[in-house]
């Protein structure tokens, strides 16, 4: 890393999930003609990352091919079924090391906006020893923009433990925003059903 010139942060944007409980690819699930994945991508390359990185199943071309007008690096990732810690981690080590932290990303947050996005970069810049995390359901998660000394614990999570627990077991560390919309995620059919377009848009307020 650097250590002159203005901080950089990297992006990571995990992708390689199968979508089991719901049915059918939840990546390309479509939100006013726009595919989950590729908004999440797009949403993503607004905090102007100097990478960014999308990580997905090794059999997914169709994920890949939904994002290919976007300026982003695709990392397949051959243990995704192993749990979202895998993916994680082969978007961490693919990451460009001149990277001072990286803004983790799911696609199953229809509600995530850009101005969300860019608060969680602007709060890391601002203290950069320290990540930012999305607050809502009573505690923080993903999207976060987490510091680069704290991949190495990241990298010794397994399953589906990652940035969430990591978050939250060293909570008094977070600079906390705040988005209550965020723990409405697609996971089974019901909630795409419930899915509703027009309210997708949640203010920005740091807690």
């Amino acid at each position: 890393m650097p250590e002159h010139g203005p901080l950089r942060h990297g992006a990571i944007v995990l992708a390689a999930g199968r979508s089991q409980r719901l049915g059918s690819s939840k990546q390309l699930i479509e939100i006013d003609g726009e595919t989950l994945v590729h908004r999440a991508v797009r949403l993503t390359l607004e905090t102007s990352p100097a990478d960014c990185v999308v990580v997905t199943r090794v059999d997914a071309a169709d994920v890949a091919y939904a994002i290919g007008d976007l300026p982003c690096r695709i990392v397949e990732c051959a243990g995704s079924a192993r749990g979202l810690s895998t993916s994680l981690n082969a978007g961490l080590q693919a990451l460009d090391p001149t990277c001072a932290a990286a803004l983790i990303v799911l696609v199953d947050q229809p509600a995530v906006t850009a101005a969300h996005l860019c608060a969680l970069r602007d709060a890391w810049l601002r203290t950069p020893s320290r990540p930012s995390a999305s607050a809502y359901a009573g505690t923080v998660g993903v999207p976060a923009m987490l510091p680069r000394t704290w991949f190495a614990q990241l990298s010794r999570f397994a399953s589906d433990h990652g940035a969430r627990d990591l978050l939250r077991s060293r909570r008094d560390e977070v600079q906390a925003i705040e988005a209550a919309r965020l723990a409405h995620d697609i996971d089974t059919p019901d909630d795409l059903a419930n899915l509703d377009s027009r309210a997708l848009q949640d203010p920005v307020r740091q807690v």
